[in-house]
């Protein structure tokens, strides 16, 4: 029971952290410049400036989420929604109360610092502040949580089209977001920095949520398998599996391996095949995340 409680204390601590990294992402690089990478924070943002700062970002973000959530209710249910909940309301004011604090480190700290942070760079905030806001998003969504807006809306779509990675539904939302900042602040180069942002976010999400742990798996087809897979596990150290295979042109039996190994050793799995059989079939295939024996534990999240 006590374990359980840890890894729930544990669950929301880091939605918390992710939403304090989304505000810092925010607050330090994106909103002072008018940049708007998509979403409810982006519309916000918007919104901001066109009533002349009179109503804070925050406070616009969680108006506008609140029908994504009773929305989302019943698709995603009540776990889903109380953490959503959670972060959202966390973020919102997060954003609002170290607003000023994040004005101050920018214009009295960053600039004595750094006189050319009197003149930012655009290009570079849109870098960095794509990066940081989706690393922050990275850490929500992974605890199984939004901070609402169009990652709530992507939650959800993603029950509709599973093949779309959350990144690439996000992309498609904050897409039209941001064509509604460049109409409105009429800069096409505002624009332009804050698609590169997003674009930097989402594929920042996908890679957190899916892992960094990147290897190859390998399909060999060859007229002495046992050999090679010997070798694989011999010199290697992968296990192999042998699959029943035909081939629709001779009929004759097939044995298919599969292993999967780390990038680095594939100049040796490459030696190993072409010194057993210079006329194998090897088919190649990238791996985001492999989790089992040799490789990430199972139970590591």
């Amino acid at each position: 029971m006590s374990r359980f409680s840890a890894e729930k204390t544990k669950s929301w601590l880091l939605i918390a952290l992710g939403c304090l990294v989304v505000t810092f992402a925010m607050n330090v690089f994106l909103i002072p410049f008018k940049l708007a990478p998509g979403g409810i924070s982006g519309l916000s943002t918007v919104l901001y400036y066109v009533f002349d700062k009179a109503v804070p970002v925050g406070v616009l973000m969680l108006v506008f989420n609140v029908p994504l959530f009773l929305g989302g209710y019943k698709s995603k249910g009540k776990g889903f929604l109380v953490r959503s909940i959670f972060g959202a309301v966390l973020l919102s004011v997060m954003v609002d109360v170290t607003a000023p604090f994040a004005e101050t480190l920018v214009t009295d700290y960053l600039v004595r610092f750094d006189s050319a942070m009197a003149a930012p760079d655009l290009l570079l905030n849109a870098l960095v502040g794509g990066l940081i806001m989706g690393l922050g998003l990275g850490m929500v969504h992974k605890e199984g949580a939004t901070t609402g807006g169009t990652d709530l809306a992507a939650s959800i779509l993603r029950k509709v089209f599973p093949r779309r990675s959350l990144g690439e539904l996000l992309l498609i939302l904050d897409g039209i977001v941001i064509l509604f900042a460049t109409i409105v602040f009429r800069s096409v180069k505002l624009g332009l920095y804050a698609s590169i942002s997003l674009y930097l976010s989402t594929k920042t999400i996908d890679t957190y949520i899916e892992g960094f742990h990147f290897a190859k798996s390998l399909m060999i087809i060859s007229d002495h398998p046992e050999v090679i897979a010997e070798r694989l596990m011999k010199d290697v150290d992968r296990g192999v599996t042998g699959l029943r295979g035909i081939g629709m042109y001779s009929r004759a039996d097939k044995t298919v391996l599969l292993c999967v190994v780390k990038k680095q050793e594939m100049p040796k799995v490459k030696e190993i095949v072409k010194e057993c059989d210079p006329n194998a079939f090897v088919l190649l295939s990238d791996v985001r995340e492999v989790l089992g024996e040799g490789f990430q534990p199972l139970h590591s999240d």
